[in-house]
């Protein structure tokens, strides 16, 4: 303070300098991460809403309010039924997939415009594989085999963009053509006439088809909803402690009980749901197969990109490649590998779609397909502009189009209408996002 009057600053400029203080810190900390009570962290958040960070909300609440249109106009208000929304679920797995491979790319700023037909080429050779009147290859042995194509040609992708510089968009944009070319091959081997099917009698084929259609046991299905719920519970809350105890920054305790609850509730509601006898004849209860697989995804790219280096790595390339540059960091692997699981991870979900098909065909449209994909990651929050999102935002984006096409088929709405309303959302998705940006921005120099 002595030296602040020999140079001739008042006792109140003094004071708000925090240039050589501790204050200065909590002056740069976002509020979000300096709140240390559950009050300080929901002042927080609605400071960060106004400034234009508003998240998953708008998602969220344009989900609500498709399905209460949908809900109020569709033919006996049937959409909110149980049968419904576990169908709405099935035909949403491939989009929340998609939209979780398409992340890896969005992140790092790029994009992938072949995930469709790479992973339509992955999906025919699992399901060709399997045929028990040519090579009978094990269920398992014939899903890795399509995943491995899936992981080499996606790391090609990735050497030719990273190694010489290619644009992405040209790159994907060739290997969307190769692919349909290679997919058109793969389903003209053996004596199927390009319809290779995994609706038979055949184990490896019945897995196969299993994976959309099979439920688990309704006792089963709650005790699993526990274990998991338990589990992910214990390991938020380890996590939290863990930072408390090391001085580093973790959200404030009851946030934490309440996120761990709102996972609980979120639990109950849907294995309550699916365990509801949706079958006209006969009896089918449970939770289909199809939703622990698309968890598993999630769960496993999360941890990925927020708990290990590598993601860390993926998001300081994103948002700025130079600065990551600078800092050490081999910015041609970590693209490589993020083009290498956006193909495996689209691989999983054209498996999904030949499950829920029955089968492999050329009437796979991978066009359409990565179109969705792109649009359920940037709806659901990823950005177009690299540094920013979540295998998360790609799981609510692909429910948003799922309800989508899910009311419009309740409605009997012809598909060009699907395909507006869809645009529609997209834009209003991307304006969103670039708007946040804006508010973003001039906040940061309205501090500075």
């Amino acid at each position: 303070m002595a030296r602040a009057h020999k140079q001739g600053l008042s006792d109140a400029e003094a004071a708000a300098d925090l240039t050589a203080a501790p204050e200065a810190i909590a002056a740069e900390l976002p509020p979000a991460l300096a709140a240390q009570t559950l009050g300080e962290y929901v002042r927080a958040w609605g400071s960060r809403i106004r400034s234009g960070d508003s998240g998953v909300l708008p998602v969220i609440v344009g989900l609500v309010v498709i399905a209460l249109v949908f809900q109020a106009i569709s033919p006996g208000h049937l959409y909110l039924s149980p049968g419904n929304l576990v169908n709405l679920f099935q035909q949403s797995a491939v989009f929340m997939v998609l939209a979780m491979a398409e992340g890896f790319a969005l992140i790092l700023g790029e994009i992938d415009l072949s995930v469709g037909y790479i992973g339509a080429c992955g999906a025919a050779i699992t399901v060709q594989l399997v045929q028990p009147v040519t090579t009978k290859w094990p269920w398992w042995a014939a899903i890795i085999a399509g995943l491995l194509f899936c992981a080499i040609f996606g790391t090609i992708q990735g050497t030719l963009i990273t190694r010489l510089r290619l644009p992405s968009f040209i790159v994907t944009l060739a290997g969307f053509l190769i692919g349909n070319g290679l997919m058109l091959i793969i389903l003209l081997l053996g004596p199927f006439s390009g319809f290779p099917s995994i609706s038979g009698i055949d184990e490896n084929q019945h897995v196969l088809y299993n994976l959309m259609w099979a439920a688990i046991d309704p006792t089963l299905s709650w005790i699993g909803a526990g274990v998991l719920v338990a589990a992910f519970g214990a390991w938020i809350w380890l996590s939290d402690s863990r930072r408390r105890r090391s001085g580093l920054v973790a959200p404030p305790p009851s946030l934490t009980l309440i996120k761990v609850g709102l996972i609980a509730v979120a639990a109950l509601v849907v294995v309550a749901i699916c365990n509801i006898n949706r079958a006209n004849l006969g009896t089918l209860e449970g939770v289909p197969w199809v939703i622990p697989i698309v968890l598993g995804v999630l769960g496993a790219w999360t941890i990925l990109l927020t708990r290990t280096k590598y993601g860390r790595y993926v998001y300081a390339i994103g948002g700025n490649p130079e600065a990551a540059r600078r800092a050490g960091i081999n910015l041609g692997v970590i693209r490589t590998v993020a083009f290498a699981l956006c193909s495996v991870t689209a691989g999983i979900g054209l498996l999904l779609y030949a499950s829920y098909t029955g089968a492999m065909s050329s009437s796979v449209n991978g066009g359409s397909l990565v179109l969705y994909a792109v649009a359920s990651a940037v709806i659901g929050g990823t950005s177009l502009f690299g540094g920013r999102g979540k295998p998360l935002h790609g799981v609510i984006g692909g429910l948003v189009i799922g309800a989508i096409y899910n009311g419009m088929y309740l409605q009997g709405l012809a598909v060009q209408y699907q395909f507006i309303v869809t645009g529609l959302v997209l834009i209003a998705a991307v304006t969103i996002d670039s708007l946040s940006r804006r508010g973003s921005l001039s906040g940061s120099v309205g501090r500075i």
